[in-house]
């Protein structure tokens, strides 16, 4: 049992090397790749569907400019989602609770909305950081507002996804050590804390899916201020 309850959200180590790498790529060993048959799997054919819909209620509110980059969207859409739900297997680390990670994803997306947006339309991006009808004296203030409100993007998506991950596997670790110390002294007790457990969990497993489609579904909004 870890003596520190934030033991399990360190990087796990095998002779010295980083275990990160591995971790990641667990999700492209279990994503099925297609085959050339005529009668597909259930299983890849529920994934189509599926991903099928998602793209199409992230992407109808972007301009056609914009459908380019759906790919980009619908693949870590992906990738997150196994990401957080094979975290909460047992034994299992999950690298999205890693903020450095998630910072890494969330920047160079959020940048790469806004170079477009320089890029495509200048004007219309820059009149964002000014509210039509502001007055002249509260012009500099607002700039500045909204230019750190813009700034700020990248770093809440990161922090979100990492603090609801992190949250939910603290409160999963407190209940089940929880669980196993009152099991000798009360087991009535321990039944019912091993039944919050269990609802926890479904829960974590909601949260999981929650939050991957929260985190693209912001990139896909920013995307369509800057389209």
């Amino acid at each position: 049992m870890n003596t520190n309850l934030f033991d399990q959200f360190l990087i796990p180590s095998l002779l010295g090397a980083s275990l990160l790498a591995p971790a990641l790529l667990m999700t492209l060993i279990l994503t099925p790749t297609p085959k050339n048959l005529w009668l597909p799997h259930p299983a890849a054919t529920i994934k189509m569907w599926l991903i099928s819909q998602i793209t199409k209620q992230i992407m109808a509110p972007i301009n056609k400019s914009g459908h380019k980059h759906s790919l980009t969207l619908i693949s870590l859409l992906v990738f997150l989602l196994l990401t957080n739900l094979l975290g909460l297997l047992p034994y299992t680390f999950t690298p999205t609770t890693q903020l450095s990670m998630n910072m890494a994803l969330a920047i160079p997306l959020w940048l790469m909305t806004v170079l477009t947006g320089m890029r495509t339309q200048p004007t219309t991006s820059l009149a964002h950081l000014l509210p039509e009808g502001t007055p002249t004296p509260l012009i500099p203030i607002l700039i500045m507002i909204e230019t750190i409100s813009l700034l700020i993007r990248p770093i809440a998506l990161g922090v979100r996804l990492t603090a609801n991950l992190t949250a939910g596997h603290l409160l999963i670790q407190l209940i089940s050590i929880a669980t196993l110390n009152l099991w000798p002294i009360m087991p009535p007790l321990s039944l019912l804390t091993l039944t919050t457990l269990i609802l926890l969990l479904l829960l974590e497993f909601a949260v999981a899916m929650i939050q991957a489609y929260v985190f693209v579904l912001l990139l896909s909004l920013y995307l369509q201020e800057n389209t």
